[in-house]
């Protein structure tokens, strides 16, 4: 049975891959503030900060934790014995705003503390040598969700559930997501074989979904009919937005935008290195998680 050396194991990804790997692999859970010591077969690497949405945050914390603390665990990993190194990056390494599709050809250029910080990290890892005998996977999900899942879905699930009606109908957009099962999924065939080549991967469902169909797969999730729509205006729509920048309400500039700027990944070189298909569609990953929240 392989010996998996897991960091960042009480997040959302960790608790999952725990729930999902305990009974095939031997987890190895690294507690932070001690030694690593790395007596594996594979590195699953998870730690990280956060993204902070209501940006209160330090600069540093990012790079302290997504930067340097990569590199600790990373060297670690090459003077070890074991095999496969994954470590989650993210999609906002490389850009927070997409015009069309992103892919890993995409040159990044990230903007935030927390994509630089991503970003410094990836760079670190790509310019080392990889021994003979090991691989070495970045993955940049996109919005991960699934059962227990908290954040820009929540909110918009609780908004929905309310009954109240959608205020934005005027705006039409396309996003994709990652549901955690999917995730589970490609780490377990990452681990498994060893004809995947080592490199840089997109990971996100397989259709991207506008926020007017999230919406109502809210409503099927709970039996109830379509959102009534509203059409408010972009203009106004955005002063709502900075109000709740300065007032630090629920919805805010960064929150709208998640909501309903367009956002495509394109998983055209996962999915041809694993050559078969994702467990779980779209459509049905989403349910899920919104079948999870009541």
């Amino acid at each position: 049975m392989k010996k998996i050396f897991l960091d960042g194991y009480n997040g959302f990804v960790g608790t999952n891959l725990i729930f999902t790997f305990s009974k095939d692999y031997i987890l190895i859970k690294y507690d932070k503030n001690t030694k690593i010591v790395i007596e594996s077969d594979v590195v699953i690497h998870l730690a990280g900060k956060a993204h902070d949405i209501k940006n209160v945050a330090k600069p540093e914390e990012y790079y302290k934790v997504n930067t340097e603390f990569t590199k600790e665990v990373y060297n670690s990993f090459l003077a070890s014995n074991a095999k496969v190194f994954i470590t989650l990056s993210s999609v906002k390494a490389v850009a927070d705003v997409v015009y069309e599709e992103l892919s890993e050809e995409v040159t990044p250029s990230p903007s935030t503390h927390y994509g630089k910080s991503k970003f410094l990290a990836e760079q670190y890892i790509l310019s080392q040598y990889i021994p003979c005998g090991k691989r070495v996977y970045i993955l940049r999900p996109c919005m991960i969700h699934g059962p227990g899942c908290k954040g820009n879905l929540s909110l918009l699930y609780s908004f929905i559930s309310k009954g109240l009606p959608w205020p934005l109908g005027v705006i039409e957009n396309s996003r994709s997501y990652l549901s955690i099962e999917n995730l589970c999924f490609i780490v377990r065939e990452l681990i498994e074989r060893e004809d995947i080549p080592s490199g840089v991967y997109n990971v996100a469902d397989d259709v991207p979904l506008s926020t007017y169909e999230v919406i109502n797969l809210i409503a099927e999730s709970k039996g109830d009919p379509p959102p009534k729509i509203i059409n408010l205006s972009k203009t106004f729509i955005s002063i709502i937005a900075r109000l709740g920048d300065f007032f630090k309400l629920p919805i805010n500039s960064e929150r709208l935008q998640k909501l309903t700027d367009s956002y495509v990944v394109s998983t055209a070189k996962i999915k041809v290195a694993i050559g078969k298909p994702l467990p779980v569609s779209s459509r049905d990953g989403m349910l899920s998680t919104f079948k999870s929240f009541y």
